[in-house]
């Protein structure tokens, strides 16, 4: 009995245990499901969270550059929240705990990283410039007696600042969330936050350049001058076309005066170069461009161009300059867009849909004499300048044409001061030879006038480029292919004024165009020269400043035309974008993808 009664009294201990770990276990899974319950919900939150927020970038962006404060701040209020909502539900410990499982872990670990970038943008950047846009108007910025006013753009100093490092920063840690291993939702959030904020870095970054940079060339701390350049594509040069106008600009605690004109005929021939040329440019483009005020924009680094400028009106009228700035009449074209009509003292009336006809055609068919045609140009230019200095400009449209014309090459900025002109870096302002990145390869194409004329009106210029890669060791060829026409009028010859056909003065025969073409490749490619309508050809083989050139001169007859390819090869396998910096040219073709076989 009492055996018994003992075996009823009491589980066997392996029971107990069973039971033991029957509960620790139940209670684990409960612990996991609840966790997992946790994380699943905000999860949905976060997502939901961030869904909303990157729209609400976009907008702010778009917001800010229309100068519309009150509805950025508003905006941003929202965006602030979703951000801090996505942020807080993706960072606690249990959601860190999570991010060690295999597979499910690599997307909270995204998916927290791109919470934290959008908060970032959030509190550091949209913050700053909201407020900026609240105290600012457009308006602002508009000449008042020939005047702008400076005080806004040093004010605004610290705010774009501020947001530029903040942008600048979260473009870094976005590009470095993996995606190879999320889900496509995830991958794709992420590839959305990456263009949202690598495009409105880069308008803050522009931003952040302007406001530090034209104070000081406005004149806030002392008096400047500035040689302007119009360079002229109906001549082409590499950078545009030939200087026929020039002016001095004189700028002092933001007032701007255009205090001198000249033109091409102002300047001698010089019997060397006005300042040392390095072996390569005067290999490539030769002594001329340091020798005539018509070829210093034969080389496509900008910083040399105005370099050469400068020396030359010093020589000439006595004024060293702080640096050069260059236009072309398209980009008149633009601005003219934005102050209306303009009547000449001519009677003509200049506007934004006849600049580019009357500036680069009519005036030769009007005055053979190639002084009157300079005074035309001066006098066409100093109307323009004086119709923005006015402030009778739309301020909106005149950022826009300004920021269009910069897009395309046609305003160029060299400071004579280092640290001033870092300030603009490897931007199309500063007119640097192209430069590449790890995402972007970028090849140049510059063309030079052979003619010793006007009839680049009539050069149409397609282009094309891509790459294939058909090696063992997966290094790619890179292939630009140029198409070049001659579209003027068979009777040429006759039909156009000597002036611009040349004459056959300089060995062309009239209505000919003859076009030196260099074809620029990334600096670490090897060159492996060109053809011509498919046949190798012999070209220029040469280098500038580590960038390998092919350079050829073509002839072309009206009605004729040419494809001339240049090939290279890339030293190390390649999957980013190529793209083209080109001589800017009166009617701008978009660049095709050139499928071709090795």
């Amino acid at each position: 009995m009492s055996s018994s009664h003992s075996a009823h009294a009491a589980p066997p201990k392996r029971s107990r245990t069973r039971i033991i770990v029957g509960f620790v276990v139940l209670g684990l899974l409960v612990i996991v499901v609840a966790a997992t319950a946790w994380v699943g919900i905000r999860g949905l939150q976060a997502k939901d969270a961030l869904e909303a927020a990157v729209p609400l970038a976009e907008s702010i962006k778009d917001q800010i550059v229309a100068g519309d404060g009150e509805a950025a701040a508003r905006t941003a209020a929202r965006l602030g929240e979703y951000a801090d909502t996505a942020r807080s539900r993706s960072s606690d410990p249990v959601w860190r705990t999570y991010e060690l499982l295999p597979f499910l872990g690599s997307n909270l670990v995204a998916v927290r990283q791109l919470a934290a970038v959008v908060d970032d943008v959030a509190q550091n950047a949209v913050t700053p410039l909201t407020a900026l846009a609240g105290n600012l108007d457009l308006t602002d910025f508009k000449p008042v007696d020939g005047a702008i006013a400076l005080q806004p753009l040093l004010d605004a100093q610290p705010a774009v600042t501020a947001a530029d490092t903040a942008l600048a920063r979260a473009a870094t840690n976005v590009n470095a969330i993996e995606t190879d291993d999320v889900l496509d939702v995830v991958r794709g959030a992420v590839t959305r936050l990456q263009t949202v904020t690598v495009e409105t870095s880069a308008t803050v970054d522009g931003m952040n350049r302007a406001v530090t940079l034209l104070p000081a060339m406005l004149g806030a701390t002392g008096p400047r001058n500035y040689i302007l350049l119009f360079q002229n594509p109906a001549e082409l040069r590499s950078t545009g076309g030939i200087p026929g106008a020039l002016a001095l600009l004189h700028t002092d605690n933001g007032s701007i005066e255009l205090t001198q004109q000249a033109s091409s005929t102002s300047f001698p021939q010089y019997p060397a170069s006005v300042l040392p040329l390095g072996d390569e440019i005067r290999g490539i483009y030769g002594d001329i461009t340091g020798q005539f005020i018509q070829n210093v924009s034969m080389t496509p680094d900008f910083a040399q161009t105005g370099a050469l400028a400068r020396e030359m009106w010093r020589l000439e009228f006595g004024v060293e300059a702080n640096g050069v700035l260059s236009i072309d009449p398209v980009a008149l074209s633009y601005l003219l867009d934005a102050t209306g009509p303009i009547t000449l003292a001519t009677g003509d009336e200049l506007n934004a849909g006849n600049a580019v006809q009357l500036l680069l055609s009519d005036v030769y068919a009007r005055y053979d004499d190639p002084k009157q045609q300079d005074i035309f140009f001066a006098a066409a230019a100093g109307a323009v300048f004086d119709a923005v200095k006015s402030g009778k400009a739309d301020p909106t449209k005149l950022i826009g044409a300004l920021a269009r014309a910069a897009a395309e090459n046609r305003v160029l900025v060299w400071n004579a001061d280092d640290a001033e002109q870092a300030i603009l870096g490897d931007t199309t302002l500063a007119g640097p030879r192209p430069v590449s990145d790890d995402e972007t390869n970028r090849f140049g194409l510059y063309l030079n006038d052979g003619t010793g004329s006007k009839m680049d009106l009539y050069l149409d210029v397609q282009t094309a480029i891509g790459q294939q890669t058909c090696r063992q060791d997966l290094r790619p060829q890179y292939a630009l292919e140029v198409t070049l026409t001659n579209t003027a009028p068979a009777d040429a010859a006759t039909s156009l004024p000597a002036y611009v056909t040349g004459g056959g003065v300089f060995g062309i025969t009239p209505g000919n165009i003859k076009t030196l073409v260099a074809g620029y490749g990334t600096p670490e490619v090897q060159n492996l020269g060109l053809t011509r309508d498919g046949v190798e050809v012999p070209y220029h083989p040469a280098a500038d400043a580590g960038y390998p050139v092919s350079s050829i001169g073509i002839e072309l007859a009206p009605g004729e035309s040419t494809v001339l390819r240049f090939n290279w090869l890339g030293p190390e396998p390649f999957t980013g974008q190529l793209e083209l910096r080109s001589t800017p040219l009166i009617a701008l073709n978009d660049t095709a993808s050139l499928d071709f076989t090795c």
